[in-house]
């Protein structure tokens, strides 16, 4: 099966949505924790996070396009700060129902029965059922004239990680956080560690960690 561009601009609204959604592999899913200056918090599930560098810790988002008067860049861009929060199995439902058009003055955390957390110093709710929770602060925000979506930069400032999660070389064991991938817009997955690989050299061949097959 194959598909050219013409095909794929031909396709339903939709169901390029759901392709273009899914094409190109599995997805972070986060809880994206906002409040505005009346201190109203918001919650908006996304799966654009993206690394962007190590020093300093950045991650990217990219959100739609400001006319569609979304809260959570609205509220980036006024507060400075934000949080993402992953996703696991036991908050699926309310998770997703987070992307339902509430109206402004209703949170999410109220109508999805999802707790806020606050950490001293930070100015932005994590969620208190998730797993990993990242604290942000805004660095950058660009809106792209290619299709009028927004790519927000921010540089992680608190981290809190469930206990036993990190290894020692400082790699997070996503799995036993409780990490789930979204796959498309609504399709989500648990992750099943099953091999663990070496930094690449070209000097070396290939050198396998940890196999799950071999234990």
């Amino acid at each position: 099966m194959q598909f050219q561009s013409s095909d794929i601009k031909a396709m339903d609204p939709r169901h390029r949505a759901a392709f273009m959604n899914s094409v190109s592999g599995f997805k972070s899913a986060n809880l994206v924790g906002t409040v505005n200056a009346k201190g109203q918090t918001n919650l908006a599930i996304m799966s654009s996070a993206v690394h962007l560098g190590s020093s300093p810790p950045l991650l990217a988002l990219i959100i739609r396009p400001s006319s569609d008067d979304h809260q959570t860049l609205a509220n980036i861009l006024d507060s400075g700060c934000y949080s993402l929060n992953h996703v696991t199995s036991s908050i699926v439902e309310q998770g997703h129902q987070t992307a339902a058009r509430y109206p402004e003055d209703l949170s999410e955390f109220d109508a999805t029965g999802l707790s806020p957390v606050w950490h001293a110093g930070f100015g932005a709710p994590m969620v208190a059922e998730a797993g990993i929770k990242l604290g942000l602060s805004l660095r950058e925000h660009h809106e792209l004239a290619i299709n009028g979506t927004n790519l927000v930069i921010g540089e992680v400032v608190l981290a809190d990680l469930p206990a036993g999660c990190m290894a020692e070389d400082g790699a997070l064991d996503l799995v036993s956080a409780g990490t789930v991938a979204l796959s498309g817009l609504d399709t989500y997955c648990q992750a099943v560690t099953f091999k663990r690989m070496a930094y690449a050299k070209t000097h070396l061949p290939p050198e396998v960690l940890w196999d799950a097959s071999a234990q």
